[in-house]
């Protein structure tokens, strides 16, 4: 058989003008463009062109008007001191029936010896790379592998155990035609959003402190039922004057890139829940703040100013932030594989499992174990990478909010 295809790759020194000069060369020959992609990396430039004949050329002319555009490519390209490789007879069918998947590894910093693991983990279980691509160097360096041949859910697994080894995070994902639809972020609040468990604040500013943290610790380890937990520690606050909400609230500190995350994610059109088994007496303000589109959470009884040691309602306990998700996703028309979670305790577990991704930002043990990908860096925005959102993404938001 005749071969009709070509495929062109150009590399050198970036430089405006390239990719223009190497199609004016091409433009006179009798062919056409069915795939191309470009890439620089640090200023260096690779370009790859296929190209098809057209179905004007007959078979025996073919090898001439093939050599012709090797000819002007390479005139094109060494005129800018730029290497040129070509290569015939390239199968250009796309097979629509391979899986698809999207692995990001974000390290800091990030070796090669761990590039070399996932790769090689990607092809013993069937994958083909298709693309790579840089998608942030600060605070981390995150790297999105793109492929085929595999199913996303086969990898999870083996490079979960790649993430321990490596010390690094990773998150598999698959990669769908809608990947740029709306999606819903549910975030915890305490030990996720901020850097404080407000229960915990509440109990030194009531001179409860180390009995309430004992507590807490117990309960986000997944060693005591979180409702039977959260009602000890609020009934140690019994009597204590409702100042002490407004105190606690100014003691908060937002987690580093908390704010970036939530401007990056509202200007791409997500919808941002907040779900927590802290207080809604100290929550709506930062909710407000950072623009989510609703929040829910248990709620502390104030009568005459003082805290009466109860709650108000039902307790958003473990199965209380599933079903919030559920809930907020029906709400938003959102469907569960475009749902997004990120927690820290064992009480975000069942939140975690029922979201489409699942993230365990700096958390315990036991949550770690249950979420298809953690984040171990104190930087909340780099869950965006995980997302596939890039740092020029993140950057740009940065500088629309100052306008």
């Amino acid at each position: 058989m005749i071969d009709r295809t070509l495929l062109i790759t150009i590399s050198g020194i970036d430089a405006p003008g390239v990719t223009s000069e190497i199609f004016e060369a091409v433009a006179p020959a009798p062919v056409v463009v069915v795939d191309m992609e470009q890439l620089v990396v640090r200023g260096h430039l690779t370009l790859a062109i296929a190209l098809e004949l057209d179905a004007s050329v007959t078979d025996s002319d073919a090898p001439g008007v093939l050599d012709q555009v090797r000819k002007r490519v390479r005139i094109a390209a060494g005129a800018r001191n730029m290497e040129v490789a070509t290569r015939p007879g390239v199968t250009l069918e796309i097979d629509l029936s391979r899986e698809k998947f999207q692995v990001i590894v974000m390290g800091s910093p990030l070796y090669p010896e761990c590039i070399n693991i996932v790769t090689s983990t990607i092809a013993q279980h069937g994958g083909n790379l298709d693309r790579i691509h840089r998608i942030a160097d600060y605070p981390v360096t995150a790297i999105r592998f793109e492929g085929s041949g595999v199913d996303h859910q086969t990898l999870r697994r083996p490079l979960a155990e790649v993430s321990v080894r490596c010390q690094v995070d990773i998150s598999v994902q698959d990669v769908a035609l809608e990947s740029r639809g709306q999606y819903l972020v549910v975030m915890d609040v305490d030990s996720t959003l901020i850097q404080d468990e407000v229960i915990d604040l509440l109990g030194e500013l009531a001179g409860v402190g180390p009995a309430v943290s004992e507590i807490t610790a117990a309960a986000m380890g997944g060693e005591l039922d979180f409702s039977e937990a959260l009602q000890a520690r609020v009934s140690l606050l019994a009597g204590a004057p409702a100042t002490l909400i407004e105190q606690a609230r100014e003691l908060i500190s937002l987690t580093p890139g908390a704010r970036s995350l939530c401007r990056t994610l509202n200007r791409l059109g997500y919808q941002i829940v907040l779900v927590s088994g802290g207080f809604t007496n100290v929550m709506a303000p930062i909710a407000h703040e950072l623009g989510v589109s609703a929040f829910r959470a248990n709620t502390l009884e104030v009568v005459d100013g003082v805290i009466t040691g109860n709650l108000l309602g039902p307790i958003v306990d473990r199965e209380g932030k599933r079903q919030a998700l559920m809930h907020f996703a029906q709400e938003f028309n959102i469907p569960n594989r475009r749902t997004i979670a990120i927690g820290d305790g064992a009480n975000d577990i069942d939140m975690i499992s029922e979201a489409g991704l699942g993230v365990a930002f700096n958390a315990k043990k036991v949550l770690r174990d249950s979420a298809d990908t953690t984040v171990n860096v104190p930087y909340l925005d780099t869950v965006l990478y995980l997302l596939g959102i890039t740092r020029d993404e993140i950057l740009r938001s940065d500088r629309e909010s100052k306008h």
